[in-house]
């Protein structure tokens, strides 16, 4: 931690004071404390001043460049990075090209330098805000003692704090490996904020015992109908099986201890959310509509039965800008759009039913639903009002003139929604940003259970299957047909089948990156970033169009070749250092206990 943090001490106390003063709508509360005598020694009274005081933590996770758990959508310029709908430029998934999209070109290049300082997307040390938002937690959980309530009350904003506390921690530990862990309230004079990073394996266990709290003592429900609401028991049990399937598979392929025991605590929590939740897959029986239809959705996710946890954007309150600036993640990739199963169940590569990429509409041809419901078809165009309903044909590249254009070909569909551009000013939009569903939970648990070597065709039918009878695909069965593709990934093509269903179904919701890093699978990303086959057709069909090309050795064909002969060109990956991200200079100046990660000296 920074000696900036040592000066932020006292203060963000004050600013954390300031915003209980604002936040607290309790009548009883401002007659017996008037708001020029409120302080420590007599604010933490009832369950309301405990639930005031946690509604900071929501307050402060919304800042999704340096406290990024929560993630939604930034307000602002910042929009353009800040939002999970952009995450998938760091991996394979995407292929952004705009020169604000930096930072995740840099990173999925290989080509990321040590910062100076800390904090922001390019990062995420987090700086002072991250670890003030760990202070702010600690400081509730110091206090929440002197209140005069009933224990099983109290421990729900000790749950709902701890719950908090844990997932920040779990981010750093996936970004970063070791961490400065911090369970109490710290002054200037305290010797944590000069210590060496805890290792990983110790905070994990005590995010773990945060995790099983929150899981413990949250009410299934706060009574506030999700519209949107806080942090139930049933998010505590996604949120944990996301972080323990994190955790068991990292320990798994990166030679730590333990691995099958986080990967039990993650199945455990899915199945305990499968259940006894009260969450359901999303469907009205349309399958070429249904998977997209609700991550289009403006506004208001309320009473959808997916969606545990959503953020909601209201003008005058807080907006964002992440449809305009959706355009700068370029486009889909190519390795992205060959995943995509035929609908006979089987990958491209063992199918009869594919039909080449020599027409673009024939990609579409034969495939999984969900391709078309991610990836723009052009007699779509229309009904998706893109872009903002100009009439042009789609797909369009760089040099055409008018729209809006792909950097692959591959306009991505599945999150837009022109309503929320039409007529708007910048940074007046509405998009709600879902930040928990069902599906992830289903995933987790399928792949948990296949890592632990227990799986049966009964938890693939409650989990995986739900997600393709959706989109009425054949149901995915206990011994598949291994995918030449993948043959050496060193994995049963059990597991390669559901590690593609969760690329496919979480496409483009920020989960591809952390999946190969904890896979240990960072060779994908020496795969170019390729588009739509270039032939005459394609020439013939996109005039004046400003790409770059390149022969797939694998079959002689010409493809968009979206960064040959730039800075991003021919990527690199390096196995002794970069599953792991650097910490800040700046940082490491204030504390060289922190000590830097391997092999970024």
């Amino acid at each position: 931690m920074k000696i900036q943090m040592n000066k932020q001490l006292y203060k963000f106390r004050f600013l954390l004071v300031s915003l209980l003063m604002l936040g607290a709508c309790n009548d009883d509360f401002l007659e017996r404390y008037p708001l020029d005598q409120i302080s420590n020694e007599t604010f933490w009274n009832t369950a309301n001043d405990l639930a005031t005081y946690n509604n900071v933590f929501y307050h402060m996770s919304q800042d999704d460049v340096n406290i990024p758990i929560m993630l939604g959508h930034h307000q602002g310029f910042d929009s353009q990075v800040a939002s999970y709908l952009m995450l998938d430029g760091f991996a394979d998934n995407l292929a952004p090209d705009h020169e604000r999209h930096a930072p995740f070109q840099m990173v999925r290049a290989g080509r990321q330098i040590v910062p100076t300082s800390s904090g922001g997307i390019a990062n995420q040390w987090y700086g002072f805000r991250g670890w003030n938002f760990v202070r702010a937690v600690n400081i509730g959980l110091a206090n929440y003692g002197r209140a005069n309530i009933p224990d099983n009350i109290r421990n729900r904003y000790v749950g709902e704090a701890r719950l908090f506390r844990g997932w920040f921690y779990h981010h750093i530990v996936k970004m970063f490996g070791d961490a400065p862990y911090v369970d109490r309230e710290l002054n200037i004079d305290s010797e944590e904020l000069f210590a060496a990073r805890t290792p990983r394996v110790q905070v994990m266990d005590k995010v773990l015992e945060d995790l099983n709290f929150a899981t413990t003592h949250l009410p299934n429900n706060w009574g506030d109908g999700n519209n949107p609401g806080r942090l139930n028991r049933w998010a505590a049990l996604a949120i944990k099986s996301r972080i323990c399937l994190f955790e068991g598979t990292w320990r798994k392929y990166h030679g730590l201890p333990n691995a099958d025991t986080w990967l039990t605590e993650a199945a455990n929590a899915a199945k305990a959310l499968m259940d006894n939740g009260p969450y359901s897959i999303y469907t009205t029986g349309n399958p070429e509509r249904d998977y997209n239809s609700f991550h289009r959705q403006l506004a208001d996710l309320t009473g959808n039965p997916e969606v545990i946890q959503w953020r909601r954007y209201v003008l005058g309150i807080r907006t964002n800008h992440v449809q305009d600036y959706y355009s700068y993640t370029g486009g889909a990739t190519r390795d992205l759009v060959e995943d995509y199963l035929c609908t006979d169940g089987l990958p491209i590569t063992l199918s009869n039913l594919y039909q080449g990429d020599d027409v673009f509409e024939n990609v579409f041809v034969n495939r999984d639903p969900r391709l078309r419901q991610t990836i723009l078809h052009p007699a779509d165009a229309a009904f998706y009002k893109y872009h903002n309903a100009d009439g042009l044909p789609y797909p369009r590249l760089a040099g055409q003139p008018g729209g809006r254009t792909s950097s692959t070909g591959y306009h991505v569909i599945k999150h837009y929604n022109a309503d929320d551009m039409i007529g708007k000013a910048f940074d007046t939009g509405e998009f709600p940003a879902l930040i928990l569903r069902f599906g992830e939970v289903l995933l987790n648990y399928a792949e948990a259970k296949a890592e632990l070597g227990t799986i049966t065709q009964a938890d693939l039918d409650a989990s995986i299957n739900k997600l393709r009878d959706r989109v009425g695909m054949p149901h995915l069965t206990l011994n598949p047909p291994m995918d030449p593709r993948y043959a050496n990934d060193g994995v049963s093509s059990l597991i390669v089948e559901i590690r593609r269903e969760r690329r496919i179904e979480l496409m483009g919701e920020g989960f591809r990156y952390d999946d190969i890093r904890r896979w240990k699978q960072g060779r994908k990303l020496l795969k170019k970033d390729m588009g739509i086959q270039w032939n005459a057709a394609a020439q013939a069909r996109f005039p004046n169009a400003i790409i770059r090309t390149s022969v797939d050795p694998s079959n002689g064909k010409t493809y968009i070749d979206v960064y040959r002969n730039t800075d991003w060109d021919n990527p690199v990956f390096d196995e002794s250092k970069d599953y792991l991200w650097p910490i800040p200079l700046s940082d490491l100046a204030q504390n060289p206990s922190l000590g830097q990660n391997p092999g970024w000296n």
